[in-house]
């Protein structure tokens, strides 16, 4: 079964020069929480903006094109189609965590999002597609505000497809 967790700002931005835009502490603990004991999948570029290469506790998927790249602790997928192959019918929970084009590809395998809406717009150069309501239903939501260790007010949303 595939989730995607995403952070996201009011205008859809998640990323800029393939790193992160703000740092919400309580987000990233959440991240960890959630994905840790999971497998996590990702593209190449995702997997080169992690600062310690594959993520402790989780086992690391990586999407890429490259048949020849090979990275230490991940598994080694080379096409869109083989994820979904392999992950849209698992009993197990694979949690898509990015970028851009991974989370547009994979967006209608999905049968649930957890969200972190950053309540503010940014300059990006990438971003997540539109959540179609009609397709979503939120089951929890959770507002907290700025303060010593979050930039920005954010949200928690879980969703799951109807």
């Amino acid at each position: 079964m595939l989730s995607i967790i995403v952070a996201v700002a009011e205008n859809n931005a998640i990323g800029k020069d393939n790193d992160l835009i703000w740092y919400i502490s309580d987000d990233l603990k959440r991240f960890k929480r959630l994905t840790t004991g999971h497998t996590i999948l990702m593209g190449r570029k995702t997997y080169e903006s992690l600062p310690n290469g594959a993520l402790p506790n989780r086992e690391n998927v990586v999407i890429t094109r490259n048949k020849n790249l090979v990275l230490e602790k991940c598994t080694m997928l080379y096409s869109i189609e083989e994820a979904i192959e392999k992950y849209t019918n698992s009993e197990e929970e694979v949690f898509v965590i990015g970028g851009g084009s991974i989370y547009e590809k994979l967006l209608p395998y999905a049968h649930k999002i957890f969200l972190t809406k950053v309540h503010s717009n940014f300059e990006a150069d990438v971003f997540f597609p539109e959540i179609d309501s009609n397709n979503w239903k939120v089951i929890s939501e959770e507002n907290h505000k700025k303060g010593e260790k979050n930039e920005f007010d954010f949200s928690f949303i879980d969703l799951v497809r109807f």
